[in-house]
């Protein structure tokens, strides 16, 4: 595609995949888009070995890291001690996360030890690991760095424009870009509320023109329900760069979700998620279920992050295992991060097969804009 945006990166077309899969991320880069690889749960040296695997498998071409790094990295601080952050955890949440999966049939007694593997959330937080994790990215050719929470601190943009590497940052409001713009942002991903995992509350068809009013001639990327081509092209006329896409790739063949997971976003409809501090701490939309549902009805309050993510993902995770293995209460149970775009993702194939239907789209949708101002 002729834009700038495509000849900086080396982009056939500007369709960006977020994704927890590297086999998601190394098919659409391969595939003329760009994979970006979500590694906020990662450890330094498993995000090693991931970005090692993707380099090998897009065959030279762009691959991009997402990261969730605190904008005061800056300031010196301690790791956080797995054992005091376990034992700072409520009762009350820990008590309320076992009581819904006993009422499901699942045996929780085993959760506080679960947890103890699910503290990479927290560490890669905190200054320290948040840094060590970066010089793990920047070690690759990496073509983009995104900072998926926040103002991305000054380390992160010294590290990334030393090498010529962009720095995106998700947006949710015009305040939002703004600060971003003043920190030195070079992309703004417009994430509307329709969008899977954190988002704000305004839709993509507002927000999108709102940040590209303020962007000063930065790229700006859609996203938030973006599922199709035509989708796309509407986002690009209203002054888009490209789309930023994250849920679509969930029921593809590569796609991480367990299998009955992939069902339950198949059969559902763009009525069927809900935003909610339940996962995270933070609002972030999901595929409404018995743990959403539990969560939204009860008087406990959810933590803040990242404690709350030590609450809820042991949980989710067990649930996701058993969902898989045919338990019926954890299938009722599970849930995964996922947009309102869910209700037109009606069937799976390949990620790359994903990428090609966007560009046949998008196509046909520029086609029907140009056949209004024939003669």
């Amino acid at each position: 595609m002729n834009s700038q945006l495509c000849q900086d990166l080396g982009l056939e077309f500007p369709l960006f995949a977020f994704s927890h899969c590297r086999d998601v991320v190394a098919a659409v880069s391969r595939a003329g888009g760009l994979g970006v690889f979500g590694a906020v749960m990662y450890t330094p040296e498993q995000l090693r070995q991931e970005l090692e695997w993707i380099d090998a498998n897009v065959d030279g071409k762009p691959y991009g890291v997402d990261l969730i790094v605190p904008t005061n990295l800056g300031a010196s601080g301690a790791g956080l001690d797995p054992e005091q952050l376990i034992s700072a955890l409520p009762e009350d949440q820990k008590a309320f996360a076992k009581t819904i999966l006993e009422g499901h049939g699942i045996d929780a007694s085993g959760l506080d030890a679960e947890r103890m593997n699910y503290l990479n959330f927290a560490r890669n937080m905190d200054a320290n690991g948040a840094q060590e994790m970066l010089e793990v990215a920047f070690s690759f050719p990496v073509k983009l760095i995104a900072n998926a929470l926040g103002a991305p601190p000054q380390i992160m943009l010294d590290m990334a424009h030393e090498r010529g590497v962009p720095v995106a940052a998700l947006v949710g409001s015009k305040k939002h870009a703004q600060k971003q713009i003043e920190a030195g942002v070079d992309i703004l991903v417009a994430s509307g509320g329709e969008a899977g995992g954190h988002c704000g509350e305004i839709s993509t068809m507002v927000l999108t023109p709102e940040i590209v009013s303020v962007a000063q001639g930065k790229p700006v990327l859609a996203a938030g329900g973006i599922v199709t081509g035509r989708q796309m092209a509407a986002a690009m006329a209203m002054g888009a760069a490209g789309a930023w896409c994250g849920s679509v790739w969930l029921t593809t063949a590569e796609g991480e979700p367990a299998q009955p997971i992939k069902d339950k976003m198949l059969a559902a409809t763009s009525s069927d998620t809900v935003r909610s501090k339940s996962r995270t701490g933070k609002m972030s939309r999901q595929l409404k279920s018995a743990w959403t549902e539990a969560w939204e009805g009860s008087d406990v309050a959810p933590l803040p992050m990242p404690f709350q993510t030590v609450v809820s993902e042991p949980a989710l995770a067990l649930t996701e295992k058993l969902a898989a293995s045919g338990h019926a209460g954890a299938t009722d149970l599970a849930t995964y991060w996922v947009g309102q775009g869910v209700g037109l993702m009606n069937e799976t194939t390949s990620s790359g097969q994903v990428v090609q239907d966007f560009k046949v789209d998008f196509l046909d949708a520029v086609d029907r804009l140009n056949a209004f101002l024939e003669d």
